[in-house]
C-alpha cells in the first residue's frame, strides 16, 4: 500500500471520513490503521475514531508499518510534501568537504526511506550545525523549487533564541551591517564591499551573566547572528569561534525556534515551532 491523500470536503469525523474513502478495507480494518498511528490529519498523527475534521484538511493514510518508524530527531511536521524536523545542535543540515554521512540531510532520507525505499528528501534551507532548531525538508523537487524560488515572498518569520554574554546596549534594536568572509570562513562587518545583513533582537530577560535575546533576521547571511551579536559586544555563549568566554551548556546556544511560511500551493499560512533546549531560560533570570 502507498500513501494516500485525502482532501476534506464537509465536516465530518475521522472514523465515518475514512470508511467512506479507503477502499477495499473493512471497518476493523480501518480502525486498526487508527490504532497502528497509520492517520495523519494535517501532519498530526490521529488514532480517536471521533476524531472531528473541518472542510479543506488534508487526511494521510500511511502504508502500515510507518506509524511505528523511530526517527533520530523530533519530527515537527510532516506530510506528503514536507517534513519538518528540529535539528539537534552539532549535526550539520548537508555534507561537507569533511562529512558525508552524519547530517540530517542523510537521516531524514533514511527516516523517510523506512516506509519506501523510492522516497527521497530535497533541502530548502539550512542551519549551522552549532545551532539546533527548526529545519524544513521538502518531499519532491516541485516542492523544493517553490520554496527557494520564492524564499523572500513566502518567509514571514525566521525566530532565533539566543542566550549571549552580557546585556545588549539596548532592550531592543535593528543591526544592520555588511557582512564579508574571510579566508578562515569567520564572518565580520566591513564597510564597503559586503553582503548586507539585517538582524533584529529583543531582550526577553536578563540574569548576573547572560541576557535572553527573541532574535529575527530579515537575511539569511552566514553566522550572520553570530556575528552581528559578537560586535554588538555580547556573543553568543559558547561561541569561541566569535568571541565567547564562556560555555555554560556545552554548545552553542542558539536555536531556531520559529519559522513561519505560506504555503506556496495553497497560500495557507503555517507556523513551525521547536521548544527552546533546556537551560536556555534558566541562564537568564
Amino acid at each position: 500500500m502507498q500513501e494516500k491523500r485525502y482532501i476534506v470536503e464537509g465536516q465530518d469525523t475521522l472514523l465515518p471520513f475514512l470508511l467512506a474513502h479507503v477502499a477495499g478495507k473493512s471497518r476493523n480494518s480501518v480502525k486498526a490503521m487508527l490504532t497502528r498511528g497509520q492517520v495523519q490529519v494535517d501532519g498530526k498523527t490521529v488514532t480517536r475514531h471521533d476524531h472531528p475534521l473541518l472542510p479543506g484538511q488534508t487526511v494521510v493514510v500511511l502504508p502500515q508499518g510507518a506509524g511505528d518508524k523511530k526517527a533520530p530527531f523530533p519530527i515537527l511536521y510532516e506530510d506528503g510534501r514536507l517534513l519538518v524536523i528540529a535539528k539537534p545542535a552539532g549535526l550539520l543540515s548537508m555534507a561537507s568537504d569533511k562529512e558525508k554521512l552524519r547530517t540530517a540531510y542523510r537521516m531524514a532520507t533514511d527516516y523517510v526511506r523506512k516506509t519506501d525505499s523510492r522516497n527521497r528528501i530535497f533541502i530548502v534551507h539550512r542551519l549551522d550545525r552549532d545551532t539546533s532548531g527548526v529545519l524544513l525538508f521538502a518531499k519532491d523537487e516541485q516542492t523544493k523549487r517553490a520554496y527557494q524560488d520564492n524564499w523572500d515572498r513566502l518567509v514571514g518569520r525566521r525566530g532565533y533564541l539566543a542566550v549571549v554574554e552580557g546585556r545588549p546596549p539596548r532592550d531592543s534594536d535593528t543591526i544592520r551591517t555588511l557582512l564579508r568572509e574571510n579566508a578562515a570562513h569567520k564572518v565580520y562587518s566591513v564597510p564597503s564591499g559586503g553582503k548586507e545583513a539585517i538582524t533584529h533582537y529583543t531582550t526577553l530577560s536578563r540574569g548576573r551573566e547572560y541576557a535572553l535575546l527573541e532574535v529575527d533576521i530579515d537575511t539569511g547571511r552566514k553566522n550572520q547572528i553570530r556575528a552581528h551579536l559578537s560586535e554588538l559586544g555580547c556573543p553568543v555563549a559558547g561561541d569561541r569561534d566569535y568571541g565567547a568566554a564562556t560555555d555554560p551548556l556545552g554548545r552553542l546556544c542558539l536555536h531556531a525556534h520559529e519559522l513561519r511560511l505560506t504555503d506556496p500551493f495553497t497560500g495557507e499560512a503555517r507556523l513551525f515551532r521547536a521548544e527552546a533546549p533546556g537551560g536556555f531560560a534558566a541562564l537568564a533570570r
